[in-house]
């Protein structure tokens, strides 16, 4: 079977189940559950399509090894927030108190099911580009390689930072101001995490396209081709959940706003100076 044509199956069969799934337990979560495991499994595919056709498949096999080191780890933090144990995402619980029954439920289908993971297909298909443009390995994949590999210590470093302060927090009974993470890298981006994860999936980009560009492709269709689309999608999807996590936040916790005003939203920035108080 075609690889593009298997992932796009299982794509429409994990779809089929995540709606279902929320349906029946009316937790509509389940996406974020399969979050972290169908992009390393569509890299493979292609990675097995690329050494099943007698191609040198060193660049394919790198690429499934970073998705699947990236899925390995978000897997991991997901887990230990208690998300494989029924927890339901609490943003989707707030927005489903400000909607009505039917209108949650087509946004449940169109939005959470069926562009979450047509996303997910999304951002693998640089493989998908490497397999189409079989070549070496050279020096620029190595360079997005390590680069993919830095922004997934980064986003590493983030998560445990902020699972170390909510710990913290529960231990204290529940309380601990200013009532959300400020410290570390958290202290140059009110959102580290998102921001690393967002750059790993460019750099992913980066290696499909030096894959094309190694094989004679120009500037259109090489170094900047259709998949490009994944990655961006990737980017206003964590934008758009940026804007809507932080709404909810402020409205918790009164220091959140000057929190907004000294630091980044996401790029790991130095922080701004807090506004001096007006005298009279």
């Amino acid at each position: 079977m075609h690889p593009l044509l298997l992932v796009v199956l299982v794509a429409a069969l994990t779809s089929a189940f995540c709606w279902i799934a929320s349906l029946l337990s009316r937790d509509t979560s389940w996406v974020d559950r399969i979050w972290s495991i169908v992009p390393p499994l569509y890299a493979w595919v292609f990675a097995i399509a690329g050494i099943a056709d007698g191609n040198d498949p060193g660049r394919l096999l790198l690429m499934a090894v970073l998705a699947t080191a990236w899925g390995a780890r978000l897997t991991y933090n997901f887990a230990r927030k208690g998300g494989y144990a029924g927890m339901e995402d609490y943003r989707w619980a707030v927005l489903r108190g400000r909607m009505k029954t039917w209108q949650f439920q087509v946004f449940n289908l169109l939005f959470i099911v069926l562009y979450q993971n047509a996303l997910l297909v999304l951002i693998t298909l640089p493989a998908f580009i490497a397999w189409q443009n079989p070549a070496p390995l050279n020096g620029w994949d190595i360079a997005f390689a390590l680069l993919f590999a830095a922004f997934l210590v980064g986003e590493t470093i983030a998560d445990q930072q902020q699972w170390n302060f909510h710990q913290a927090k529960k231990r204290a009974g529940g309380v601990l101001e200013p009532g959300f993470v400020t410290t570390g890298l958290w202290r140059l981006s009110r959102h580290p995490n998102f921001f690393f994860e967002q750059t790993q999936w460019w750099t992913f980009y980066a290696i499909g396209a030096t894959a094309a560009t190694a094989s004679g492709l120009g500037l259109w269709g090489g170094a900047l081709n259709w998949t490009i689309l994944g990655a961006a999608l990737l980017t206003l999807l964590f934008i758009g959940s940026t804007i809507f996590t932080e709404s909810i936040t402020a409205s918790k916790y009164p220091g959140y706003a000057d929190y907004r005003r000294t630091t980044s939203m996401l790029v790991p920035l130095p922080p701004r100076r807090a506004r001096e108080p007006r005298t009279a």
